[in-house]
C-alpha cells in the first residue's frame, strides 16, 4: 500500500496547503448560502465532495491527469470539461438566467420575432426544478432526434425561491404554456383543447396521420411563451372596442402596441410601401385579403362583379397608421373589428356560449391565493381548469351538482395566484383571451434585455439588427 493512502485523517489536514484550504473554505460558504436560499436539503452534501477534492483526497478524483495515454488523457480532459459544463448550465438556467428567442410576432413591435432576450429567473424568484432530470438547453424535445430530453420520474413539487420582486401589471413575462400540458405532435396551433372543441376528442386521439400521437408535458417542461401581464391576481379585467380595462382604469399607453387595420388601396402596395409600415414578409404573405373575405367584411363589387380595389390586412402601431395616411393609393383604412364574426373566432372559455370576442371581452376577475368564491353551472367554464388541471382536485359534475374530490362544493379556495397575459400586437396574439389564466407555477421569469437580434427577411451580417443590442425588454 502507498504511502499516501497510509496517511491518517489528520494527517491529510495537517499537509493540506493554504490554497487547497482557500478553495474549500469558499465553496462551502457558497453551498451553506445556495441552501440558505434553495431550502435544498442535499446541497450541504456537496460540502464533503468538495472537502475531499481540494483537502483530504482520500478519493484520488484526477487520477486521469496522470495517465501515460494521451488518447484516454484526452478523452478524460473532454468528459470532464463537457460534464462541468453540463452542470453549470444546468445551475445556471433554473436558478440564474436563461436566454429566449422571440418565435411569433405576438409581441410586435415591443419586441420583434428573432430577438435573443436575456432572462432574468431572480426578478420574480427562480422557480425549482420540478422536472430535475432533463437535459440543459433543450425545453422538451431532441432535435433531429425528437426523443424527450428529460425523465418524467422524479417529480418535484412546486417551490419559488426569494427573488428581487413579483410580476407587476404590463410587465412582459416568461411563462410555460398553460394548456401546452397535452399536445398532439404534428398539429400544435391551435391548442390541443381547441381542436378537441372544434373537431371532436376522437377525432384528435383516432387521427395520428393528420395530428400526430399525443403526449403529456409536465408543468416546466411546456413551450415557452412570452406576453405582457396586463392584469394580476385578484384584478378585474375587461376589453371594450380593443382597449383594455384594469380595475375600471384603461390600460397605460403602450409604444409598441398594434392592431390590425383592413387598409383600401387604388392599386397594390409596392415593395418599398411595405418597408415604410414596417410590414415583414411573413407579414406580407397573407395580407392581401380573397373576394370572398372582402364580400363578408361588406366591401361591395362593382357592376361587373369585380373589385377595383384591393383590401389588406396589415398590422400597424399608431406611428405607422399615420404614415399609411400618407399613400396616395389609399382609399380608405379601418380597424378590423369584425374579425371575430367573419371567422367565428371562439374564445375563453371555450364552452361558454357569450357574444365576447377578442375586442369586447368580461369583465372577468383574475384568481387570487386564499380568495373563496362561489362556483356554479355558470361560472365553473372560467374556473374548471384551474380546479382539475392546475390545482390538481378531481372535479365532477352530476346534473346541476358539483364534486370536488368526491365532496358536494358551492365554493372553492384559490391555492396559487394568477395572471392574464396579452400580446401587443393584440390581433396576432394567441394569449389569455383565448385559453384563459396563467397560474403562477407557470412563471419563468422576466426578459431583462435583447442581447441580439436577427431579422429573418434579411441574410448574413445584414440582418443584425445593431439599434436592437442591448435594448430593453420592457
Amino acid at each position: 500500500m502507498k504511502n499516501s493512502e497510509k496517511r491518517s485523517f489528520a494527517q491529510r489536514l495537517k499537509e493540506a496547503k493554504v490554497k487547497q484550504w482557500i478553495k474549500f473554505i469558499l465553496t462551502a460558504i457558497i453551498c451553506i448560502l445556495f441552501t440558505l436560499w434553495s431550502g435544498a436539503w442535499w446541497i450541504p452534501l456537496l460540502i464533503l465532495f468538495f472537502g475531499d477534492l481540494y483537502v483530504t483526497k482520500y478519493v484520488p478524483w484526477g487520477a486521469w491527469k496522470q495517465s501515460k495515454n494521451p488518447v484516454r488523457r484526452t478523452i478524460a480532459e473532454w468528459v470532464d470539461a463537457i460534464l462541468f459544463a453540463l452542470v453549470a448550465v444546468y445551475i445556471i438556467n433554473i436558478y440564474f438566467f436563461q436566454n429566449y428567442k422571440i418565435p411569433t410576432a405576438s409581441l410586435e413591435k415591443s419586441l420583434l420575432v428573432g430577438d435573443f432576450l436575456f432572462v432574468s429567473k431572480l426578478s420574480y424568484g427562480p422557480r425549482g426544478p420540478m422536472t430535475p432530470l432533463s437535459f440543459p438547453l433543450v425545453q422538451h424535445t431532441f432535435p433531429v432526434l425528437n426523443t424527450k430530453s428529460y425523465f418524467d420520474w422524479p417529480q418535484w413539487e412546486y417551490k419559488r425561491l426569494p427573488g428581487f420582486g413579483h410580476v407587476k401589471q404590463d410587465d412582459i413575462v416568461v411563462f410555460n404554456f398553460p394548456v401546452g400540458d397535452t399536445v398532439p405532435v404534428i398539429v400544435t396551433n391551435p391548442d390541443y383543447y381547441t381542436l378537441v372543441y372544434r373537431y371532436g376528442r376522437d377525432k384528435i386521439w383516432n387521427d395520428p396521420q393528420e395530428f400526430g400521437r399525443i403526449v403529456y408535458r409536465p408543468v416546466d417542461r411546456r413551450e415557452n411563451f412570452v406576453k405582457r401581464a396586463v392584469a394580476l391576481p385578484g384584478d378585474s379585467l375587461q376589453i371594450i372596442n380593443s382597449d383594455v380595462y384594469v380595475n375600471g382604469e384603461k390600460q397605460k399607453e403602450i409604444p409598441g402596441l398594434q392592431y390590425n387595420y383592413l387598409v383600401e388601396t387604388s392599386s397594390l402596395i409596392t415593395e418599398r410601401g411595405f418597408e415604410l409600415l414596417n410590414i415583414s414578409k411573413t407579414e406580407q404573405r397573407d395580407a392581401l385579403l380573397g373576394t370572398g373575405v372582402m364580400k363578408a367584411y361588406g366591401y361591395k363589387p362593382d357592376s361587373t362583379g369585380m373589385f377595383s380595389h384591393s383590401v389588406y390586412r396589415l398590422p400597424l402601431t399608431v406611428e405607422k397608421l399615420e404614415k399609411l395616411k400618407t399613400f396616395k393609393s389609399l382609399v380608405s383604412v379601418q380597424r378590423d373589428s369584425a374579425y371575430s364574426r367573419v371567422y367565428r373566432d371562439k374564445v375563453f372559455p371555450l364552452s361558454l356560449e357569450n357574444d365576447w370576442t377578442r375586442d369586447n371581452y368580461g369583465p372577468i376577475w383574475i384568481p387570487k391565493k386564499g380568495v373563496t368564491v362561489a362556483i356554479n353551472m355558470d361560472n365553473l367554464p372560467f374556473y374548471e381548469r384551474i380546479i382539475r388541471n392546475y390545482e390538481g382536485n378531481k372535479l365532477e359534475v352530476k346534473g346541476d351538482q358539483i364534486y370536488i374530490n368526491g365532496q358536494p362544493a358551492t365554493q372553492y379556495t384559490f391555492k396559487m395566484d394568477y395572471y392574464w397575459m396579452m400580446g401587443d400586437n393584440r390581433h396576432n396574439s394567441s394569449d389569455s383571451r383565448y385559453w384563459g389564466f396563467v397560474p403562477e407555477d407557470h412563471i419563468v421569469g422576466k426578459p431583462i434585455f435583447v442581447w441580439l437580434s436577427l431579422d429573418e427577411d434579411k441574410s448574413f451580417f445584414s440582418s443584425i439588427r445593431w439599434d436592437r443590442i442591448l435594448k430593453s425588454a420592457n
